[in-house]
Order: structure tokens, then C-alpha cells, then sequence
């Protein structure tokens, strides 16, 4: 059921992308991808700016076109802006990239797979040359949490790819965010004997206690961030911390700290004064206190004179799916520009 039934909607298209590059992954998942594209009433997508919607752990793109109760998933928020005048047309494709592990950090990974070069190629040119959206200048994303990460690590590092992002609550100062969930993920491992025998539990189911998916998605960011090369280590993960005593080993720990955004920032400052559009958020209430690193970015990027929009709302880091009011018409308008 919509929630308005006095505007048209726009159309969503269902394609399937098989790609070579996605076979490069350690947890054998899938090379062939769902990605659902929005394209607003009375356009087939031609010449319209082209959005890319990447989501937060445990969720899929397609995930965000799903019938909602007491609100609007995406594509009716998009019918509802863009009828009140709010969001210029456009085109926008919800990918699927959900991996074995619960989730992704949208960028290249041995273990993880090659995700940031399949989302600024195969992917977009699929996109791109099937609705005639999108180009050079044209092209923006935006993300919550793990996708807030994606969007603004994409921004540093594919600027010629992306010319505006949207980074909602996205991880950063991993300090705050990654190391406090490290000793859940030691007495998971010490509970089930391994990582290998707590995904194995994990994913026969039925049913998982709420702090083992904290454990999962600190596996995945070990496979993402410092995935081990090793081909016996299962899905090449390895923890940053000693795994009797939780002390931090320096070289697995930086090399984490390599991808915080606010340790990559100083070397792709010239990358995001490139951007037209760059809009960063978080509740400064999030319970995963990433407030923080986002107050810290915030001092950063004004320090390089990066322009950007930085705002504060009064909420968590849960249901803030209202605040694409705000950031997709920045992005829009800003690529029209």
C-alpha cells in the first residue's frame, strides 16, 4: 500500500548483473547481482542524473524498494519529493551487495570481494547503458552506516567516478565504533571454539541471539579491512587484537586504521574539493558513537577547505530514513549544477 495515492509513481526496473569481477571472493557468494532502478513518472531516464543507493549492514539495496509499514520506503519518498518540487527527477538503482558475512563497506577486498571497482563499473556502466542516466558529472551516492562509510570513502577515492555523496552515521573514528565490540567477538569465539564454528552456528539458524550479529559484522570488517592472505584462515579473517588477552596488534590495527576516513582524508583532500555536492550527518545521540568521528571529519574537511554540508539532528542511529528529505535533494541539485 502507498503512502499517497494522490501522486503518480515512478517505475522500478528489475535486472540481473553477472560479473567476472565478483567472482574474486573468499565466501562464496554470488557473481550475479540484483540491482532495482527507480525512474521517476513520465521519464524513461534519459539525461536524468543517476543515484546510487548503498545501505547499511545487514541489508541489500533491493531491501529499500520493500513495501513499508507506517511510512514510505524509497521509491515513494522519491514520487512524494519530486511531486512537491522538492527533488528534480531522477534516476536511482538500489544494488544488491550483501555478502556471506552480513553486509559490506563498499570498497576492494580479497576476502570480501572487489566491491567498490564492481559498484564504478560493471555495475554503473550496466545502469547507465541500459537507461541512458547518469555520466560524467551526473553521478552521485549516498548511504546510512556502512553505506554512510561507502559513500564517503567513494568520494575520497572514485571522485572522478562519483561528483556528489551523502554519508549518513557512517562508520569512522574506528577507535570509538570497532574496538569496543572486539572482546564480544573473543568470547564468541572462545564460546563456539573458532570463527569458523560461530558463522557455521550462526547461519544454521533459526534463530541467533541480537549481540552475535554485533559478532558477525566484526568478522566482516576484519575481512574487509585486513583480510589475512592466508588461504587456510576461513574467509580470511583475522581480528585485530591478541585473542587470549584483547591487546591490539599494531600492524593488523593500523592497517584498519589505514581505511577510517579520518585517517584517509589528508592524502584525498583535492579528491573531495572535487566533489559538486558533499553532504555528511549523524544523530548526535547514536548509540554507536559516530557522532564523533562525524564531529571530527567536520573539523577536518574545514581545516582543507573542503566544501560540504555538516549538519546534527536530534535521534539515534536507527530508523533515519527521514533524512533523505534533506540529502537527496542536495545531491540532485547539486549534479544539475
Amino acid at each position: 500500500m502507498r503512502a499517497r495515492h494522490d501522486i503518480p509513481a515512478g517505475t522500478l526496473h528489475r535486472i540481473s548483473v553477472t560479473s567476472e569481477i565478483l567472482t574474486q571472493n573468499r565466501l562464496g557468494d554470488p557473481a550475479t547481482r540484483a540491482v532495482v532502478i527507480y525512474v521517476p513518472h513520465g521519464h524513461d531516464g534519459g539525461g536524468l542524473p543517476l543515484l546510487v543507493d548503498i545501505v547499511g549492514y545487514t541489508s541489500g539495496g533491493p531491501a529499500h524498494v520493500n513495501w513499508k509499514n507506517f511510512g514510505e520506503n524509497v521509491p515513494e519518498r522519491l514520487d512524494r519529493l519530486i511531486q512537491d518540487g522538492a527533488l528534480p527527477p531522477v534516476v536511482v538503482a538500489f544494488p544488491d551487495c550483501f555478502t556471506r558475512l552480513g553486509g559490506n563497506q563498499y570498497i576492494d577486498s580479497t576476502s570480501m570481494g572487489p566491491w567498490a571497482t564492481w559498484l564504478t563499473t560493471d555495475m554503473l556502466q550496466t545502469v547507465e547503458g541500459q537507461f541512458g542516466c547518469g555520466g560524467h558529472g551526473k553521478r552521485g551516492l549516498f548511504g546510512k552506516s556502512s553505506g554512510g562509510y561507502g559513500a564517503i570513502v567513494h568520494a575520497m577515492k572514485y571522485a572522478d567516478v562519483w561528483s556528489a555523496a551523502a554519508c549518513h552515521s557512517g562508520d569512522m573514528a574506528f577507535e570509538l565504533c570497532y574496538l569496543p565490540e572486539m572482546p564480544s567477538a573473543l568470547r564468541a569465539i572462545q564460546k563456539h571454539g573458532s570463527i569458523e564454528a560461530f558463522v557455521r552456528w550462526f547461519e544454521a539458524g533459526p534463530k541467533y541471539p541480537g549481540g552475535a550479529l554485533h559478532d558477525l559484522m566484526t568478522f566482516a570488517m576484519a575481512a574487509t579491512y585486513d583480510p589475512d592472505p592466508s588461504p587456510d584462515t576461513f574467509c580470511g579473517i583475522r581480528l585485530p587484537v591478541d585473542l587470549e588477552t584483547c591487546e591490539i596488534i599494531e600492524d593488523r590495527w593500523n592497517a584498519w586504521l589505514s581505511w577510517d576516513p579520518l585517517q584517509m582524508i589528508e592524502a584525498h583532500t583535492d579528491a573531495l574539493k572535487s566533489m559538486k555536492g558533499l553532504w555528511i550527518d549523524c544523530g548526535y545521540i547514536d548509540q554507536y558513537n559516530l557522532v564523533y568521528g562525524a564531529r571530527r571529519l567536520k573539523r577536518k574537511l574545514e581545516a582543507a577547505g573542503v566544501d560540504h554540508i555538516y549538519e546534527e539532528f536530534n535521534d539515534t542511529h536507527s530508523s533515519i530514513d527521514y533524512r533523505m528529505d534533506e540529502s537527496l535533494p542536495f545531491l540532485a541539485n547539486a549534479l544539475l549544477k
